[in-house]
């Protein structure tokens, strides 16, 4: 019997994903381990690998096309051997078109209620069959002003053919979640979707803090003087010693260290941790799990090895997910103040800046220069509201200026 290759899921809140490349074609002989296809989604590019030995026998998502998370894409089995599911699961023809529309006109776009100001279903609801859908996106089309002619209004491929845009007053156009993106592809249009979407979906507030960091350098450069040995494991980097403050303060605020995804709120005991990575093709979000359990060197260590292969492309997919707070630092771009995206399902992200020097007058009345970074705080105001929000990032600040209590 064929065994199926799935669309993996890398993340709580992945549905579907996109086939990037098919490594290995039909008819070529694969070993269990091996990569047969990459996929987009979540940030990344991630590869799939054979489940079993055996024959690449049937391909029934082709590249550029989606698929929801533990179908198959794909079968692995004996030459000839006939696939059982594959009318089920292929992409299906023209010709084939109409009856597959009755099959599936209960399916929407994201699996929820897409709502527009211009629409050709009463109800407020699109039907699109996935050919038409991925049509519309190669044409730069919305294809929520297309008028469906299939049941239940629904759009199919001859209307999206037949379609001719109409020129729209300035400012007139919608955005959502779901046409975000169109244009782009690979990496590119997954980071524009999970941008709108989240943007659309949370109601983001930024906060701003300078943290006087002028003792922690001193106390850092204390520690590498007084140590035998090397530190090689980035245990007194910046990066690692923000890292843990924040580890800190999410463990003094649990409500911080939370999802809120398909209106479910769900704290996390785990401290796992992600830290924004920019790559050739954009941007990636690796995770340190249970990092709240880790020494300095641990976690300088892991933040070290995540970050260098997630660059180099070698990270593994599951490394990806369960992140449930997220780390953006600019301070190499020379950037003070951003405002980071939240990264979903998380509830907050805190950006960090470049390190600034600043002059202040003493209690002696002498002038000093002081060491200031500056964080930024983005948080959903639906899940925590201002006051708490901005005593987390209080918290996060007086840690960084006691240095001592970083490594207690």
């Amino acid at each position: 019997m064929a065994t199926e290759i799935i669309m993996p899921k890398l993340g709580l809140t992945m549905t579907e994903g996109t086939v990037y490349e098919w490594v290995k074609n039909e008819g070529d002989e694969v070993k269990k381990g091996d990569i047969v296809a990459s996929i987009n989604s979540e940030k990344l590019t991630a590869d799939v690998d054979a489940p079993v030995d055996g024959t690449l026998i049937k391909i029934v998502v082709h590249e550029g096309e989606d698929a929801k998370c533990k179908d198959p894409i794909g079968y692995i089995g004996v030459t000839g051997e006939k696939v059982g599911k594959e009318e089920a699961t292929a992409k299906v023809p023209a010709e084939a078109e109409a009856k597959d529309a009755k099959q599936d006109e209960q399916v929407q776009v994201n699996k929820q209620p897409v709502t527009v100001q211009q629409n050709n279903n009463d109800k407020g609801r699109v039907f699109v069959t996935p050919l038409a859908r991925k049509i519309a996106a190669e044409k730069g089309f919305d294809y929520h002003q297309v008028k469906g002619t299939g049941g239940n209004g629904r759009v199919t491929r001859r209307d999206v053919e037949n379609y001719v845009p109409t020129q729209q007053p300035a400012g007139a156009s919608i955005v959502t979640h779901a046409t975000a993106g169109v244009g782009l592809t690979g990496m590119r249009q997954i980071i524009a979707q999970r941008m709108m979407s989240s943007l659309q979906n949370t109601a983001q507030v930024t906060l701003q803090l300078k943290a006087d960091i002028t003792n922690l350098m001193s106390f850092r450069k204390d520690l590498q003087q007084k140590v035998n040995q090397p530190l090689v494991d980035g245990q007194l980097s910046l990066t690692t010693l923000v890292t843990k403050a924040v580890i800190l303060a999410l463990k003094d605020t649990p409500e911080m260290n939370a999802w809120y995804h398909d209106g479910q709120y769900e704290k996390v005991t785990a401290v796992n941790i992600g830290m924004a990575v920019a790559v050739a093709n954009g941007l990636v979000v690796p995770v340190v799990k249970s990092a709240d359990s880790m020494t300095l060197t641990e976690l300088g260590r892991s933040l070290n090895t995540v970050i260098t292969d997630a660059r180099e492309g070698t990270l593994g997919s599951s490394a990806y997910s369960d992140g449930t707070f997220t780390i953006s630092n600019l301070g190499k771009s020379g950037v003070e103040y951003f405002t980071p995206v939240i990264n979903q399902p998380e509830i907050g992200i805190l950006g960090v800046g470049t390190l600034l020097k600043e002059l202040a007058l003493g209690d002696d009345d002498q002038i000093k220069q002081l060491l200031k970074l500056p964080l930024s705080l983005t948080f959903d105001h639906q899940i925590i509201d201002g006051a708490p929000a901005a005593d987390f990032l209080a918290k996060i600040v007086s840690y960084l200026e006691d240095p001592y209590t970083l490594i207690l």
